[in-house]
């Protein structure tokens, strides 16, 4: 087998399993509907073609092997043609879990939230102690500039999403990840799209907990009721973390100096060690806890992992600084979730402490579209000094009658006495805090797409304003 084309290869991950191919030395070639940077430029400059719309002709060259992406449907006419043609096709999970994860100790992160954070933690720790990981993430790690590595080190590390695979294979993607070690953060209701409620992502996690043989090792967070029952049945060995008195693995002492958090994390109540880290947030002190265990069962010390812990740079998009102008900092920040958005903005009030903090938000995931977490949204921004709601994104795509509304969120919002705004349009917002943040202040951008470039609108506006001054 030598040619291989990825339909649907300019999303994230997608592009991701294309690089890595192309680096294992198969001629890789794909197709998207919509073919722009970055993701465009990683492919050009990584040498594969990339046919732009879904069209039966896209497969004229034949490959020994079509990736058919989650964004297909069976009537897209290139989907069409595969059939007809009878080319073998299969998905990324499924290839994933054969040419790369196949004969591996694979370490599968999964959850409703810190998936992305923790899979990178361990990645880099891992890497950091001299193991050469492979891994996949949903997020572009920072100390390697990358969201994926094959490694030729034994262990693989995966972020385990609970959407589904393919629209001819309707399970989990972690399920096709052969888990030895799991690790589950948290479980929440999401993904509306596709999961009619809680109680049927329960049952999917549950299949996940079955996966992990007797000899490998399950992680999980003890301060979800949630995952408490999807593990309890677990037949391999569990390890518990988190702020429970109860759990195997703690957070002890922490204190914070000059932007750097020092804490004790303990294992049995028997100090396991100091650690170190740039990250902010007591939700990010959880994810590098949680990574502990699997670290430490993987044979590192605690001085090989601090020293992962202490040089990690985190991840494209979580809390990621865009830019400083005037003393305004802007920050981009991938939740949207009401849980994330709540954690994100106590992360960011706490480490500003003293500074006016403006939370910018975008509804545009298949659940915030809908009004499921309309009055949880309500109790999110209870920190923040000025919360500014956008329009849901594309609201059409959630059903009449059940669609979120962020006039519905300003009035919660400004009934408990905090600063809300409803604000239509991205150039509205940009002019609206181009006009009215101060040197000091803070501006957290949340949102899971481009939210139409508001990043560097507002800055080169935030210069102008600069400027006139």
């Amino acid at each position: 087998m030598k040619k291989i084309h990825l339909m649907g290869i300019c999303g994230m991950a997608m592009g991701s399993l294309a690089g890595m191919l192309k680096a294992s030395g198969y001629d890789v070639r794909g197709s998207d509907e919509h073919v722009y940077p970055p993701m465009s430029d990683q492919l050009a400059e990584l040498g594969i073609p990339c046919f732009e719309g879904f069209r039966g002709e896209n497969l004229d060259w034949e490959p020994d092997l079509v990736v058919v992406g989650n964004v297909m449907t069976r009537k897209h006419s290139e989907a069409i043609a595969l059939m007809e043609r009878g080319l073998p096709y299969t998905s990324l999970p499924k290839l994933l879990g054969e040419f790369f994860i196949r004969d591996r100790h694979s370490v599968v992160v999964t959850g409703t939230h810190g998936k992305t954070t923790t899979s990178g933690i361990l990645a880099w720790t891992l890497q950091q102690s001299g193991r050469d990981p492979g891994f996949l993430v949903g997020g572009v790690l920072k100390n390697f500039g990358s969201t994926y590595s094959v490694g030729e080190g034994d262990v693989f590390v995966v972020e385990g999403d609970e959407y589904d695979t393919a629209f001819f294979d309707k399970v989990p993607k972690f399920i096709h990840y052969r888990p030895t070690s799991g690790l589950i953060t948290s479980i929440e209701f999401d993904h509306a799209d596709i999961y009619e409620d809680l109680a049927r992502i329960k049952r999917e996690f549950l299949k996940f907990v079955r996966l992990i043989p007797a000899d490998g090792l399950l992680v999980t967070c003890l301060d979800d009721p949630n995952v408490r029952e999807v593990t309890s049945t677990a037949s391999s060995p569990v390890q518990t973390y988190g702020n429970a008195p109860h759990a195997d693995w703690a957070l002890d002492t922490i204190s914070t100096e000059n932007g750097q958090t020092t804490f004790t994390i303990s294992y049995k109540q028997q100090q396991f060690g100091q650690f170190h880290t740039n990250m902010i947030g007591r939700h990010n002190l959880l994810n590098m806890l949680g990574a502990t265990a699997i670290l430490a069962d993987l044979g590192l010390s605690p001085e090989e992992i601090d020293r992962g812990f202490r040089t990690f740079k985190g991840i494209k998009r979580r809390q990621e600084v865009r830019g400083i102008v005037n003393n305004i900092v802007v920050l981009d920040d991938f939740a949207h979730h009401p849980t994330a958005v709540k954690a994100t903005i106590e992360a960011v009030k706490t480490h500003y402490h003293g500074r006016k903090l403006w939370s910018v938000l975008e509804p545009r995931t298949a659940t915030t579209r809908r009004d499921i977490f309309q009055q949880e949204y309500a109790q999110a921004f209870h920190c923040t000094d000025v919360a500014i709601i956008a329009d849901v994104e594309r609201p059409e795509k959630a059903p009449e009658g059940h669609r979120f509304s962020s006039e519905q969120l300003e009035a919660d919002l400004t009934q408990q006495g905090i600063n809300a705004r409803h604000i239509s349009s991205v150039d509205a917002i940009v002019e609206h805090l181009a006009s009215h943040a101060k040197p000091g202040d803070i501006v957290l951008i949340m949102s899971n797409g481009s939210f139409g470039g508001i990043h560097q609108k507002l800055l080169k506006a935030l210069n102008s304003s600069c400027q006139t001054v």
